[in-house]
């Protein structure tokens, strides 16, 4: 295969000054681009364009998650958080047009449109969380699935581009990876008080904790020491290491099922990383098929 330097391609757009200086970007999608680059050189059809549209994809993820990290918060904020909010909102509308002037200048039209309808179709499903989040009509297995979707749906779109085994292991593939992502952030969220509100560990502790716990979350109290304490006193990190190795079990399993021997070493090397970001609550995955 040849090198990945998908991380080096998009550097170029997202490395300016000002963002650095005045603002936070969200980490790149590196399992989820790594995996879908890997499998787009294994087809001869998308090899030529393997790392455009890796490039793109990772444009485009990181604009929609750059505006998901705007604050929505009315209240008057200083100068420096306002600047910040801009250049959140300006920085993934940059992404965003970078991706349709890389595909146009190749001549990709056709995939500008299959792009666009996957965008259209991220946007509908975060309404319908947010708007479930709203009513607070919303568990915390609805919660993940909803994570787990939003990250598989733009990757979701090249299904398309493949064949035979490839075309059907790609959905538990990535299924499989999302679910991962999903379980290794929503592990880190249980642990950071500014992270914590709508997380998963505050939906399963709306459900599991007494009526004094859950006024106190339903009112926003973050504190760092009480949430660490409900955390370990309803085991939420061990029952979010459960999703992390059911979905590590899942990815195990998908990739048994691919034909190429080539294939399966590179996507075990992408499912041994994710292990690396565990805290020590799974064991690495050594044998894969």
């Amino acid at each position: 295969m040849a090198k990945y330097r998908i991380s080096e391609l998009t550097s170029s757009y997202i490395n300016y000054d000002m963002i650095q200086t005045h603002t936070d970007l969200p980490p790149p999608a590196e399992p989820r681009l790594r995996l879908l680059y890997a499998v787009l050189n294994e087809e001869n059809d998308s090899r030529e364009h393997s790392e455009l549209y890796t490039t793109v994809v990772s444009l485009v993820q990181m604009g929609m998650d750059t505006h998901d990290l705007i604050d929505t918060d009315t209240r008057r904020k200083t100068e420096k958080e306002m600047r910040s909010r801009q250049l959140k909102v300006l920085a993934g509308d940059y992404f965003s047009a970078r991706f349709y002037q890389l595909l146009a200048k190749a001549g990709q039209i056709g995939m500008i449109t299959k792009l666009s309808d996957a965008v259209c179709e991220v946007n509908r499903l975060k309404v319908n969380l947010y708007s479930r989040m709203r009513g607070m009509r919303l568990g915390a297995d609805d919660y993940f699935g909803y994570a787990v979707q939003l990250k598989s749906e733009l990757f979701g779109h090249f299904a398309s581009l493949l064949e035979g085994s490839l075309s059907r292991v790609w959905p538990e593939l990535l299924s499989g990876i999302s679910r991962c992502e999903v379980a290794i952030e929503e592990l880190e969220r249980s642990e950071d008080a500014n992270r914590f509100d709508r997380s998963w560990a505050y939906w399963h502790l709306l459900q599991v904790g007494n009526e004094e716990e859950r006024h106190r979350l339903a009112d926003g109290v973050y504190e760092q020491d009480y949430i660490a304490t409900l955390v370990h006193k309803y085991d939420v990190r061990k029952l979010l290491a459960a999703k992390l190795g059911s979905g590590l079990s899942a990815l195990k399993t998908a990739i048994g099922r691919l034909e190429s021997d080539k294939l399966i070493r590179e996507l075990t090397a992408i499912a041994n990383g994710l292990t690396n970001n565990t805290g020590g609550h799974m064991p690495a995955l050594n044998e894969m098929r």
